[in-house]
Order: C-alpha cells, then sequence, then structure tokens
C-alpha cells in the first residue's frame, strides 16, 4: 500500500459538478486540492439528468468564470412557464425588469467543460480511476482517504479535510456514519431526447403540474430538448406495458405542448423509479458533504445541479480561511458553521419537495398561488422566485405575499409588492 508523503489541504472525492467546482474554489486560496475520480474518463459524464441550473446558482456560475464558456458551448439562459389548471403562469420579462436566468446545457458539455477547468487550477492534483474505500480517521476526525485503483493497488491520502462530493449514492456518505433521512417519492420519471423541436415558448422551458403528474420540456444547447413525464405510481402498469404509447400519449394531451411526432427523438428512453428524497448532516470534524451527497432531490424540482453549484461555493467559503489556518479547532468550527448554513437555506425546500413527492393534489397554499400566478404578474414573478429557489420558504409565504394571492383571487388588485 503506498502513501502520499505530503498532507493535501483537501481532498474531494468526486470529480462532477460539486467537486470540481470546489476544487477550483479552494484553488484560488492558494490550497493543495486531491480531486478523486473513480471513472478514469476526463470525459465522463453524468447520463441520467433534467440538465437544468437553477437561477439561484448563476451568482455561483458567474464567480467560477463558467458563465461565458457555458454559452460558447451553446448553452441556453432558461426560464420556465408553468401550467396548472388554472391556465399558464408566464411571469412577465422586460428590459427594465428582466428575469433572472439559470441555464439548461446537456451534462456531456458541462461536466467535461467544468472538470477541465478545475485540472487546469493551480494545485490542484487529479486521480482518476481511483476509488474511495475506507476513510482514515484519528483522535475522533477524519484525516485522508484511502483509494484503490482499477487494478487493485491502493494508496492513503492524507488531507486536512476530506470532502464528499460523490453523488446521490455517495461512498463517503456511507463511510462517513452521518445522519441519513429517506423519504419516499411516489412519483416515476421518464425521459428522451428531441433534435429540432418546436415550442410554443421558443427557448423558455415548458412545466405541466397535473395534479398528481408532471410533465417538462426543457430546450438545451445544439436543438436538442429533453421531453420528460412524471407520472405517479399508479400508472407504473401503462408505462411498463407500452412505454413509448404512454409517453406520447402523455404530451399529446397536455395543453399547448410540442407535437412531438413532427421532431426526430434521437435517444432512447430513460426511466427512473421512484428516486428517494436524501439528506445527510452536511459536516462532521474534518469532512463535509456536498451536492447530492448532502442532499439528493426529487428531479421533478430540476434543483441538483444549482445546489451542487452553490453548497460547493458555501463550503469553501466556510472553510479556506481556516484550512491556510492549519488549526484543526478552527477548521470544525466552519464546518459546524457550513453544516448550519446548508440546513438554513435548503431544509426547507427539501421539507417541501418531500412533501409533495407522496401527495396526489395540491394543498391550500399551493392552490392559492398557483390560480394567483396566473392572474397576476406580481405573484407569478414571486412564485417564479420561489420555484427556481432563489428565495426560501418564509420569504415565499410572507404574509404581504399570501394576502396579495388572496386579493388577486377575490378579483380584487393591491399595488403593493410581496417583500
Amino acid at each position: 500500500m503506498g502513501s502520499s508523503d505530503r498532507p493535501h489541504d483537501v481532498a474531494i472525492v468526486g470529480a462532477s459538478l460539486a467537486g470540481a467546482a470546489a476544487a477550483i474554489f479552494y484553488s484560488r486560496h492558494g490550497l493543495r486540492v486531491a480531486l478523486i475520480e473513480r471513472n478514469s474518463d476526463r470525459d465522463a459524464y453524468k447520463r441520467v439528468c433534467t440538465h437544468y441550473i437553477q437561477s439561484s446558482a448563476t451568482p455561483t456560475i458567474e464567480r467560477l468564470g463558467l458563465a461565458g464558456p457555458i454559452e460558447r458551448a451553446g448553452g441556453v439562459r432558461n426560464g420556465a412557464e408553468f401550467w396548472t389548471r388554472w391556465g399558464w403562469i408566464r411571469p412577465p420579462d422586460s428590459p427594465e425588469n428582466p428575469r433572472p436566468w439559470g441555464y439548461n446545457i446537456r451534462r456531456q458539455k458541462l461536466d467535461p467543460l467544468l472538470r477541465g477547468m478545475a485540472l487546469n487550477a493551480p494545485g490542484v492534483q487529479y486521480f482518476p480511476g481511483e476509488a474511495a474505500r475506507a476513510l482514515l480517521e484519528e483522535g475522533g476526525r477524519v484525516t485522508g482517504v484511502r483509494l484503490e485503483a482499477s487494478g487493485g493497488a491502493s494508496r492513503e491520502l492524507r488531507a486536512r479535510l476530506v470532502v464528499g462530493a460523490d453523488g446521490r449514492h455517495s461512498v463517503i456518505g456511507t463511510l462517513s456514519r452521518l445522519p441519513q433521512s429517506t423519504k419516499p417519492n411516489d412519483r416515476l420519471a421518464y425521459f428522451a431526447y428531441f433534435r429540432d423541436l418546436s415550442l410554443r415558448s421558443g427557448k423558455i422551458s415548458q412545466v405541466w403540474l397535473l395534479e398528481p403528474d408532471t410533465a417538462y420540456a426543457f430546450p438545451n444547447d445544439d436543438g436538442i430538448t429533453l421531453m420528460a413525464c412524471m407520472p405517479y405510481k399508479d400508472r407504473l402498469a401503462d408505462f411498463k406495458n407500452d412505454l413509448e404509447g404512454s409517453f406520447y400519449r402523455t404530451f399529446g394531451a397536455l395543453p399547448d405542448a410540442p407535437e412531438l411526432t413532427r421532431a426526430k427523438q434521437i435517444s432512447t428512453f430513460f426511466s427512473m423509479s421512484g428516486p428517494a428524497n436524501t439528506s445527510r448532516r452536511a459536516a462532521k470534524p474534518g469532512l463535509a458533504l456536498i451536492g447530492d451527497a448532502a442532499l439528493a432531490s426529487d428531479p421533478l424540482w430540476g434543483v441538483g445541479c444549482g445546489w451542487a453549484f452553490q453548497s460547493a461555493e458555501w463550503l469553501v467559503d466556510h472553510t479556506a480561511e481556516a484550512l491556510k489556518d492549519g488549526d484543526p479547532a478552527r477548521l470544525d468550527g466552519a464546518l459546524e458553521r457550513y453544516r448550519k448554513a446548508h440546513r438554513r437555506a435548503l431544509a426547507g425546500h427539501q421539507f417541501l419537495i418531500c412533501d409533495f413527492s407522496v401527495r396526489k393534489k395540491f394543498n391550500t397554499l399551493e392552490r392559492l398561488f398557483f390560480s394567483a400566478a396566473v392572474r397576476d404578474p406580481v405573484t407569478a414573478r414571486h412564485f417564479e422566485a420561489f420555484g427556481s429557489r432563489r428565495i426560501g420558504v418564509g420569504a415565499f409565504m410572507h404574509p404581504r405575499a399570501v394576502l396579495r394571492a388572496m386579493r388577486v383571487n377575490l378579483g380584487r388588485r393591491s399595488s403593493k409588492p410581496p417583500a
């Protein structure tokens, strides 16, 4: 068994969105980073994904210097309009008050692009084709990770901080023994890609909240659109017996949906059976989790990519100075602050996502806001701010916002927008 003579400041397990972003940010602080990836292919990418990056992550993307490369690679500035039984929610957009945007770009472009930026960052050492097998611990804190290469050779890699960025089924999360919560998801997920599909909304994504089923159209780079439907579990037999027919019939029955038969389907169908909502405590002494390793949500809401970028940024902002200082106690305090910040930002969103994953009907607040947002542009913008995760649950349910929605639905107008 080999070992690294000089400890790294940070060992990041997983070189996808969260891990690569964290490596770039740590590099900018002059820290020595080990970026570990079990896949030996530098151009590997996540194959089952919505490819939707919420606008809440755009400031992080811009800070990384990634926005320009995404747009040059054909990434689409996204926004969305939502259909419910009350009609279309179309948040207003104008040169004077533009809608914030995120990005739609396929992971086969995004992952290699970001990983390449990380590997070119000063102080980042890449370990491809090596998988984490065990955590090294001393005195109750994590001090490194044991790796195993595809040929069987192993090594111990020491680091002041180990970061798990290895996805929904995180090995580091499992090895850490951090508390974990798993909530069921009663919706299925079916995806396919189409070329030259004409959307009534142009480049704006379309989402149908059908109560209980959901469907969406996400236009991506190179004229390719991801079409997905997420039916409730009681339709499993229909999709198992006739996946293609059920998929096409679902979109054929939707209002203002694109005609799939007029485009070219360029992929097979991808499916997921009720991917659970999983959350783990985000840190302990010497170790942190980011991205899906910390919080993996129902893909229906397209939050995973954005939260991968954001959680990486939060971790680095909380811990970089403590890592440079070299004091373990200071680092552990910084990790605890990161854990609390992560929970404060995302726990409310996750609670509502988990609740929606097992419900067939909208709750009272959803009915209130969905119906009002169809009629009122201010409520529509407020709804979009929450749906794109730019505001939290407390701000979304602010009494002034609730009161405005009630007044709209009673046929009265309010001139005062929600805070």
